[in-house]
């Protein structure tokens, strides 16, 4: 968890931090842990990496697919927390798991606080489950030093950004408009104030994702957040697969594009 908080410290510098999602397992986790590093090498504050899901709740048709993908390559959530842990073994980036809560219960919740946090992993981030139903997990991950990550949406009303807030203790992730994942052409005109409303309440950094797809809006969001999520404009560079072996150059220099 401290390196999630010293991340985002750092990246001030830079003018807030860029965060990337990567569904692992797509093309394979042996890539996947190539292409974490890669975008690390391109300016990546963090890294998100996505357990892949059949019935997934807030993922678009980019990263569905991506899903399938990696399920039809053998993904496993045991093998993405080892390749958290091949990550963590050649680099300090921090490391978020995103991942639904069906994953986490048949995994174990203990058993997949204490994998996480042994493998190397920072924080997690379960996108599906409510923070009035987080007991268990928020204790499970307390326990074993794992930051909390809670979604936040322009939709929720106050008392439920309190309470998602009261429970986050990595950083807050804020959805920039209702509906699922995907690059969008522009960003939403009230973002600033629903950004305004959670920062206000906020004691962890402030990212925002869903919809984020190129340098000028990544520079718009770090305007008024803490950090940029990215996702879908780069799972879509990696479904053309790795035929020429440079998808990792390719990652390296899209991430690097964002964060100019």
């Amino acid at each position: 968890m401290t390196r999630i908080h010293e991340a985002f410290e750092a990246a001030k510098e830079r003018g807030g931090a860029l965060i990337i999602y990567l569904t692992a397992g797509d093309p394979s986790l042996a890539l996947t842990e190539e292409l974490t590093l890669a975008a690390e090498r391109g300016g990546a504050d963090l890294v998100e990496l996505g357990i892949p899901y059949s019935d997934p709740l807030a993922d678009g048709p980019t990263i569905q697919a991506a899903s399938q993908r990696a399920l039809a390559n053998g993904a496993t959530v045991a093998g993405v927390l080892e390749c958290a842990a091949q990550v963590r073994s050649a680099s300090d980036l921090p490391l978020v798991i995103m991942t639904c809560y069906n994953p986490i219960l048949q995994f174990g919740t203990e058993e997949f606080a204490r994998a996480a946090a042994e493998q190397g992993v920072d924080g997690v981030l379960v996108s599906d489950l409510p923070p009035a139903e987080s007991h268990e997990w928020c204790r499970a991950a307390a326990e074993h030093g794992l930051g909390t990550v809670f979604l936040v949406a322009p939709t929720n009303h106050d008392e439920f950004i309190d309470q998602a807030l009261a429970r986050t203790t990595g950083f807050c992730y804020a959805i920039s408009r209702p509906g699922v994942t995907g690059a969008r052409q522009d960003l939403p005109t009230d973002l600033a104030d629903f950004i305004g409303r959670v920062q206000a309440r906020a004691q962890v950094p402030v990212a925002v994702g869903f919809g984020i797809s190129n340098a000028e809006q990544v520079r718009a969001v770090l305007e008024v957040a803490d950090g940029a999520v990215v996702g879908s404009a780069i799972v879509n560079l990696i479904a053309g697969g790795d035929e020429d072996g440079a998808l990792a150059d390719r990652v390296e220099s899209a991430v690097r594009a964002l964060r100019a």
